[in-house]
This record gives structure tokens, sequence and C-alpha cells, in this order.
């Protein structure tokens, strides 16, 4: 009998893996993911079968994890948690009577957020600029309810060649409810090779780093910026 892990292996560096994503992947007989999830985790594949695919891919990678999984233990892998912008939905809309446990890994935004401080410590959401799988202007309303709500905000996919204005216009979007002085953080290839971050206020932002490597966090009304790190109080009375 075989069985389908679908696990978030983290932000790509093997030291903020969960121990139950390594040892998913220790077990299993064949590890299905994009090409460069899998170049991620690849000290831990060593002579295991492994199917990959390029972008854009994850239906037909899931359908193959899923066959796979008839009568072998298989990982199919994502980045950050598998279940934020990963392959664990797609995998249990699909599924028939394949045995699937998802394991969760560190999304994008929490590891961002360690590198400049503690942004969300309050209430925040994850909105991806990508439209891809969701219309563009749903994804202004989106921004827009988030800005008026006083949610911090992490934008993943931020900015790509195909749609170089998408940020700059909801950046805008979050202009109109939040003051100048809003902290703002860029960081690329987080917790990874070629880490990068920045902390701007919504007056000063500047896009021209940003691609789709990078999170964007932008700050609620109570956010600011002390020693050079980025904080949301949660409340507490110091």
């Amino acid at each position: 009998m075989g069985k389908l892990y679908v696990v978030g292996i983290g932000p790509g560096g093997l030291d903020y893996m969960t121990l139950k994503a390594v040892k998913a992947i220790e077990e299993s007989e064949v590890i299905v993911g994009y090409t460069k999830y899998i170049e991620f985790i690849n000290p831990l594949i060593k002579d295991k079968a492994v199917v990959s695919t390029g972008m854009r891919g994850e239906v037909e990678r899931c359908k193959q994890a899923l066959e796979l999984a008839k009568d072998k233990v298989v990982s199919i892998v994502s980045t950050g948690d598998a279940g934020i912008y990963g392959m664990a939905g797609l995998i249990l809309e699909m599924r028939e009577d394949e045995e699937v446990e998802v394991i969760p890994g560190v999304t994008a935004s929490s590891a961002a957020a360690s590198i400049v401080g503690a942004p969300l410590m309050h209430d925040n959401c994850n909105i991806s600029l990508s439209d891809l799988m969701t219309p563009y202007d749903l994804i202004k309303k989106r921004v827009s309810l988030a800005a008026e709500g006083d949610f911090i905000i992490s934008l993943y996919n931020p900015k790509s060649h195909g749609r170089p204005l998408y940020l700059k216009e909801c950046m805008d979007i979050i202009r109109n409810h939040r003051q100048g002085n809003t902290p703002v953080a860029v960081v690329k290839n987080a917790l990874r090779d070629g880490e990068k971050s920045t902390i701007f206020t919504l007056e000063t932002f500047d896009d021209s780093e940003v691609d789709m490597f990078s999170i964007v966090i932008i700050g609620n009304s109570k956010s600011y910026i002390k020693d050079g790190q980025f904080i949301t109080p949660r409340g507490y009375q110091v």
C-alpha cells in the first residue's frame, strides 16, 4: 500500500525544514516537485527516484504523484507551507482513494518577517498579486479591503516581467488607508542563498529590486521601526 506526503519544505534552507518533513522525504521512494524546489532538498534525496517538471506543471505533477502513490511512498514538495499557495489543495481535490498526509512548513511571510523584526504580531493576511489563478480586479479588491481593515499585509508574487505595474498600483491602493510613515519591508530569498532585505516606509518605498522571489510586508496603523527593526505591537502594556 502506498502513501503520498504533501510536504512543505519551508523557505528553501534545510535548517528551516521541520523534522517531520525531513522524515517524510527520507521515508519516500519517489520525490515529486518543481525542478527548483527539488534542488533545495537535493542533499536529502540521495538515490531516490525523482519526478520534476517546470513552472505551471502543477496539475501534471499532482497526477503523477497520486498515480505513483498507489503502490509507493511518495513525497510531493512545495516551498513554504504546502497548504499556502502550494500543492495540498490540488492534491486533495484530485485524490480518489490514495492515502495522503499534509505536512506543514514555514511559509514565506513568516520567513521574511523573522529577518526584518516582528511585523506580523497582530492580525495579518497574505495576498498573491499573481493573476494566473485570480482576476486582477479581485486581487485589487482584496488589497483594498485588507488595507481598510488595518491588516498587516504580506504580498506574495509581487512583481514579474509580465505584470510590472501591479505592485505599484496595489501600493497606491494601500496608501489610501495608511500614513506615509507606515513601515514596508522587502525581503528577497528569505532564509536561503542570496537573502537581501530592505525596510522602507510607504512614502519612500521603491519597488525596483522586487521580483518573484520577494515578499513585501506592509505594516498596520500601529507598526513602527525601532533600531532598524520592523515591529507591530500586539497590544501588551509595557
